[in-house]
């Protein structure tokens, strides 16, 4: 793609987000202007709709989201959910029997609710939104799969997440997507064919706009398949190795705005 990019398309953690999940005024003012001026910026996102707002109280403008990993799409002007593909309660309970028979000690919680929500096994390590009121433990292991889950997600204590990811994918080989977005050893379970490239390319076909007019910014493996999508892939320089072996260029890391000086450069400073 030689040509100025019809769409921006962008991870949040570890791209956009410095490393104490702050966005630098800068690199707001860069998307807002993109976006101001015409060209859309989309936020595609392992995150649950529920996090967006840690994000959007540091924008000017809230930019529409590919959430929970291409699961679910989100327009925060009228916070609705435009598209919604989760894993169904039948395939749900098959992915946690084969996990389970698989993986010792493994535990799980499911993003529900299009991901407004989350339940989680009793002894499933919350990191992060423990004390948040969408987030509740379940009584029994039948309970975590009642209902449409737009994502699963699988600790078993400490895993080198690229090995426990590669167990898990082969666990669910044609039954579902796994993936992971960090280095704390959790896997993230999607429905088969569910990734952050087919929830943006979707996106893109309401716009009219095709993939190789698409620039899209990533650093973790789940960004690899919205990377290989877009027309023009750029890593930040923090990527992890399968991010950067794919990506067409590199920028800085996301600690000193890699992204909005590589916006810049294609879209100008004014």
């Amino acid at each position: 793609m030689e040509e100025t990019p019809r769409l921006v398309a962008s991870d949040i953690d570890g791209t956009l987000l410095r490393d104490d999940r702050t966005l630098s005024p800068h690199t707001a003012a860069v998307l807002t202007r993109i976006s101001a001026a015409g060209t859309p910026v989309v936020l595609v996102t392992g995150r649950p709709i529920r996090w967006l707002k840690l994000v959007y109280d540091q924008l000017d403008k809230p930019l529409p989201a590919v959430c929970a990993n291409g699961a679910v799409v989100y327009d925060p002007d009228a916070d609705e959910v435009l598209r919604a593909d989760p894993l169904a309660p039948e395939l749900l309970a098959e992915v946690a029997r084969r996990l389970r028979a698989e993986v010792p000690g493994v535990s799980f919680a499911v993003e529900i609710v299009d991901s407004r929500e989350m339940r989680h096994e009793a002894h499933y390590p919350l990191r992060w939104d423990a004390d948040d009121d969408a987030i509740r433990a379940v009584d029994t292991p039948e309970e975590l799969v009642e209902v449409p889950a737009v994502k699963l997600l699988a600790r078993a204590g400490d895993q080198d997440p690229d090995r426990f990811t590669q167990v898990v994918a082969g666990a669910l080989a044609g039954l579902a997507e796994a993936t992971h977005s960090s280095y704390s050893g959790l896997v993230e379970i999607s429905a088969s064919g569910v990734t952050k490239a087919a929830g943006l390319a979707w996106y893109c076909h309401r716009l009219g706009v095709d993939a190789a007019d698409v620039l899209a910014f990533g650093d973790m493996p789940n960004d690899v398949p919205m990377l290989t999508w877009a027309g023009r892939a750029v890593a930040v320089s923090n990527a992890h190795r399968a991010v950067l072996e794919i990506a067409d260029e590199v920028t800085g890391a996301n600690s000193v705005d890699g992204v909005a000086t590589y916006l810049e450069k294609v879209f100008g400073t004014a």
